[in-house]
C-alpha cells in the first residue's frame, strides 16, 4: 500500500486516541441500553459501534450505504436478531443518490469506505468515482417508529448530517431522541462551515445539548 495510505491509517488511530474521552461518553450511553430501547447507527460502516449497541439487547437500526462496508456489517451483526440493517444513505429526499468513493478506495475498499460521501466536494473523495445507492429520508424512517422514543442516536455520514439534522429539527424529533452523538465535517468540507455554525446556534436555541456535534 502507498506510504500516504499508511500514514492515513496511522492518523486515524491517533485521532481515535485523541478523542477517547468523547468515545467513553458514548460507551457510557451504550452501557445504559436495555432490551426494548431503540438505538440507531447512521453511517454504521462495518459495525464497530453497531455491535456494542446490539450486545445490549436493544432494538438497533443500522444504515450504511457503501456496498463493501455493508457486506462486512452484515457479517458482524449476523448473530444479533435485534439488529436491522439498511444498505442506504440518509438523504434529503428518498430515491437514488450518488455515493462518492474515497480516492484510495481501489486500494482497500473496506478500510477507505469510511471516507465515502454524498458530497463530491469532500476533500478525500473523487467526484468522478461513485456508486449509486438508495437514499432514505431519515424523518420518514423516524415517523414510522410511531410514538416510540430513541434512546441513542449515533451519526457519522460524512457531510450529509447538516441537511438531515435540520430536517429532523423541523419535525421536532430532538424532543424524542435522548442522546445523540454526531460527527460534523466542516473542517473537511469548507462549504459546510457556515451551515454547521447555524446548526449549532439552532441546537443551542432549542436547548438541545444532548445533541453532541463534536463526536469522533
Amino acid at each position: 500500500m502507498k506510504l500516504l495510505a499508511r500514514l492515513r491509517r496511522w492518523d486515524s488511530r491517533r485521532r481515535d486516541r485523541k478523542h477517547r474521552p468523547e468515545v467513553t461518553a458514548f460507551d457510557a450511553c451504550v452501557a445504559e441500553l436495555r432490551p426494548g430501547d431503540i438505538a440507531i447507527d447512521c453511517g454504521a460502516n462495518v459495525g464497530r459501534f453497531t455491535v456494542p449497541m446490539a450486545r445490549s439487547g436493544a432494538e438497533v437500526y443500522a444504515f450504511e450505504p457503501n456496498p463493501d462496508a455493508y457486506a462486512c456489517l452484515l457479517q458482524s451483526t449476523a448473530a444479533f436478531p435485534n439488529v436491522r440493517t439498511f444498505q442506504a444513505a440518509l438523504a434529503p429526499e428518498p430515491g437514488p443518490v450518488k455515493l462518492y468513493l474515497h480516492r484510495y478506495a481501489d486500494e482497500d475498499p473496506v478500510h477507505f469506505s469510511v471516507g465515502s460521501s454524498l458530497l463530491g466536494a469532500k476533500r478525500s473523495v473523487r467526484d468522478d468515482h461513485y456508486v449509486t445507492v438508495d437514499g432514505i429520508r431519515f424523518t420518514d424512517f423516524l415517523h414510522a417508529l410511531g410514538d416510540r422514543r430513541v434512546r441513542l442516536l449515533k451519526m457519522d455520514i460524512e457531510g450529509a448530517e447538516i441537511g438531515v439534522l435540520n430536517d429532523l429539527l423541523d419535525a421536532g424529533w430532538q424532543e424524542r431522541i435522548e442522546q445523540a452523538f454526531i460527527e460534523v465535517h466542516d473542517r473537511q468540507i469548507p462549504a459546510l462551515a457556515e451551515p454547521t455554525r447555524r446548526l449549532r446556534e439552532r441546537l443551542a436555541a432549542l436547548r438541545a445539548a444532548h445533541f453532541r456535534l463534536d463526536w469522533r
